[in-house]
């Protein structure tokens, strides 16, 4: 009987089960019990149980633990096999009695294997749910609970669970349930685990702070594969999360702070970096000498030193308009010096809270005061920014959104945050210094003003590098010269820095030096080439900058001729702009640039008329020297008013139209563009005779032009006018030859020349009392403003200029 019912007990793989009479006669013996030892039923049956015993003494214990205590565990034992091996086994004895009142015992065992492995299943599933720092949840496919470990979170405790599902349960608000039952569907659906999900809440006991999860779900299965369930694990991660949110904070500060060598712009991406992932309102104020890129003065700060705003940044919840406009003193800093200036002494930021900041407004700004109480700010952080040992100004941070203040660490975050900005501006405040002093003495190497002329109206721009390189070699020029005509001039040295701008200084006074001596075009041109060549001598390999391949235009405009002659060395030809807008770039002779020899330079005219521009600019398209460049003058017509014409247009707005579609060049090239309007002089503001070399002429010529003085309403000249056309006059009859031309030009000054045939070189000489001549010229120094001596291929001519008196 007992032998049946042992046989229909189940039994697994690793359990094995037997019967004992009150005798300790084994009564049945079942399968598991055979694949344990190795006995048959019919081998084992009658025989005592003791004698499956390794030792004798394990029978005596057994028997009387189980006499004794009356308990189901009898612990280990060793048992004998079949085959006389040691098997240890764990044996539980339970108690049990017949139908007909007899007692006898249901032995039951496992392999110490299998005992080992439910003890550590047991001890994982008790450190799992007693012990683990994880939160466990165990649910059903219809997400209900099944179980919680005893780690709870608040708002969980004390509630009946089991049963229910997460949303019946959870505080309200803690999660966001919808996505949270989305992400367990999903893992049932699919049947493969989330792991390491980041999920946000809010504390019920503090819901304006944000805890940080990491959540696991993870399928449970049944024997046959089917999932019957889930289970999640959930660690708190906020601190860490935290430390990574403020690490990607202070990489987003790296990238992003100091873009530029701007101060307001550096102090900007500062704030902005800082809001709203650090801060919900933030400002930066710096002092003057900062914000002018002066150096900062290192020492003590005095108190009330004002403080100008130069950026702030604030969420959209925030003030709608700066509190303090860019630029202006913040009465707040300049007028708490127990706050900014200790600050900035002591080098340590501080910490307030909002009773505290309102407390210290309301005696400075009390409007300020009252927009701090209105929009709730309970945290306010100021942090000093130096940079190499002197101050720069502050730094500020505010909190009003939520309770959470700033904390130990994030003070250690802004100062990190400060510092990276308080190098980044400061470099931005060395190189705008730099950049100022640079372009102080690029334009001090420019002409200050244009030259107000009759016949040449002229506009110009100068753009500098952008680049590292502020320095640059690039010029131009208006020089008037005699006769009304005026010299036009744009240049770039090649290069780039200090020496290329000092080069480009020494060869614009080259060139207005070698203008004076009214030198044709090509000529100049061809001593400004040997001037580079000595410039080369005087410098070694290593100093950089050298003036060989500066390129040069040189162009001469005569307003009674109406003839512009041009030589080029090495430079893109000059556009022009006819008055009905038609462009076209002049088709003019080239040379090779400065210093580096070849061909001779030559000179091409061209005829221009009343309102055409000449556009001069260095830098652009092309390379002028090298005639298989493509010249495109897209951008130049792009730039003209559309269907107008240029007679009425204003140089500045066409100087600044160009300057806008000029085409993309190197940001280390800087540029200079010359724009320059033409006019023929009147034909009744000059007049010229041809006189006979007969010296009793010399007074119809004082008498000639004196006629003309009073026609043009200059009496007030006459007499210095006659004294100079007797001595020019005089002088050319005596000492040159014909044909003896005498011009006289009305323009800014009243100019007269003399022209004969001979090119005999006129100097003055101081004449002694005994002396009967040698005072003409001399004579003609003293009552002229300027005078001087041209040649042309015909002979030369002695001109002298006297300043017409306004009206």
């Amino acid at each position: 009987m007992f032998h049946d019912a042992l046989e229909d007990l189940p039994e697994s793989g690793d359990e094995a089960y037997a019967t004992v009479d009150a005798r300790g006669v084994l009564t049945s013996w079942g399968s598991g019990a055979q694949r344990l030892l190795g006995h048959t039923a019919r081998e084992v049956r009658g025989q005592y149980g003791a004698d499956l015993l390794y030792t004798r003494a394990d029978a005596t214990r057994l028997a009387e633990r189980a006499r004794v205590r009356r308990t189901a565990v009898l612990g280990q034992v060793v048992l004998r096999h079949r085959d006389g091996s040691p098997v240890e086994v764990g044996m539980w004895a339970h108690p049990l009695v017949t139908t007909s009142g007899e007692p006898y015992w249901l032995l039951q065992a496992e392999s110490a294997d299998a005992v080992r492995r439910k003890n550590l299943g047991r001890a994982l599933l008790r450190g799992l749910f007693t012990e683990s720092p994880f939160h466990i949840d165990v649910f059903d496919t219809d997400l209900r609970y099944v179980a919680q470990n005893a780690r709870r979170l608040k708002g969980f405790r004390d509630q009946d669970f089991l049963g229910r599902p997460m949303w019946e349960v959870a505080p309200v608000g803690m999660l966001d349930m919808a996505a949270f039952e989305e992400r367990q569907r999903k893992v049932l659906a699919t049947g493969e685990a989330l792991v390491a999900t980041e999920v946000r809440a809010r504390p019920p006991d503090d819901p304006d702070r944000q805890q940080v999860f990491s959540e696991t779900i993870v399928p449970l299965r049944s024997e046959s594969g089917e999932v019957i369930g889930l289970a999640h694990a959930v660690f708190e991660v906020t601190d860490r999360v935290r430390a990574r949110e403020r690490l990607a904070l202070v990489n987003d500060a790296s990238a992003k702070i100091g873009s530029r060598l701007d101060v307001l712009y550096t102090a900007r991406e500062l704030t902005d970096v800082a809001v709203p992932v650090f801060a919900d309102h933030a400002y930066v104020n710096l002092l003057d000498p900062v914000l002018g890129g002066q150096e900062p003065v290192a020492g003590p700060i005095a108190e009330g030193t004002a403080l100008r705003r130069a950026a702030s940044s604030s969420v959209p919840e925030g003030p709608g308009e700066p509190v303090v406009a860019t630029g202006d003193v913040d009465p707040f800093s300049s007028g708490t010096a127990s706050l900014f200036s200790r600050a900035l002494v002591s080098g340590e930021p501080l910490l307030l809270g909002g009773d505290q900041l309102g407390a210290e407004l309301a005696l400075v700004d009390p409007q300020r005061a009252a927009l701090v109480h209105a929009y709730g700010v309970h945290s306010w952080l100021l942090v000093p920014m130096y940079a190499r040992g002197a101050p720069l100004g502050t730094a500020v941070f505010l909190r009003f959104r939520g309770d959470h203040p700033f904390e130990a660490d994030d003070v250690l975050l802004a100062q990190d945050l400060v510092a990276r900005a308080a190098v980044c501006i400061d470099n931005a405040r060395r190189y705008t210094r730099e950049r100022t002093t640079a372009l102080a003495l690029q334009r001090s190497l420019l002409p200050q003003r244009m030259p107000v002329l009759g016949a040449v109206e002229t506009a110009s721009r100068y753009v500098p590098a952008s680049g590292s390189t502020v320095l640059g070699g690039a010029w131009f020029d208006v020089i008037p010269l005699s006769g009304a005509r005026v010299a036009l001039v744009v240049g770039d040295v090649a290069g780039h820095g200090l020496h290329s701008a000092v080069t480009m200084g020494r060869l614009r006074t080259a060139v207005r030096t070698l203008a004076d001596l009214d030198l044709p075009p090509e000529e100049l041109l061809t001593h400004l080439d040997d001037q580079v060549n000595r410039f080369q001598d005087e410098h070694t390999e290593d100093w950089t900058g050298g003036a060989a391949g500066t390129r040069c235009l040189y162009a001469v405009f005569d307003p009674i001729s109406r003839r512009c002659a041009v030589a080029r060395a090495g430079h893109r030809p000059p556009a022009r702009i006819s008055a009905d807008g038609q462009v076209e770039e002049l088709d003019l002779p080239v040379g090779p640039p400065l210093g580096q020899g070849g061909a001779p330079f030559d000179c091409g005219e061209v005829t221009l008329h009343d309102d055409d521009l000449l556009v001069l600019c260095t830098g652009g398209p092309g390379d002028a020297w090298h005639p298989s460049t493509d010249t495109n003058l897209t951008w130049l017509r792009e730039a003209l008013p559309d269907g107008q014409g240029t007679a009425s247009a204003s140089l500045d707005d066409i100087c600044n139209a160009l300057i806008r579609h000029l085409p993309p060049s190197p940001p280390q090239d800087d540029l200079a563009l010359l724009v320059a309007r033409v006019r023929a002089l009147d034909p009744d503001r000059h007049i010229a005779w041809e006189l006979p070399t007969d010296p009793e002429f010399v007074a119809e010529a004082r008498k000639l032009a004196g006629r003309r003085l009073s026609e043009w309403g200059l009496e007030d000249l006459e007499f210095t006018t006659e004294l100079i056309v007797s001595e020019l006059v005089t002088n050319a009859i005596r000492y040159g030859s014909p044909p003896i031309m005498l011009r006289l030009i009305q323009d800014r000054s009243l100019i007269c020349e003399v022209s004969d045939g001979s090119s005999t070189s006129p100097h003055i000489r101081r004449a002694v009392e005994t002396d009967e001549g040698g005072r003409g010229l001399y004579m003609v120094a003293q009552f002229a403003q300027l005078w001087g001596t041209r040649y042309h291929a015909r002979g030369k001519t002695i001109w002298a200029e006297q300043p017409i008196g306004l009206p």
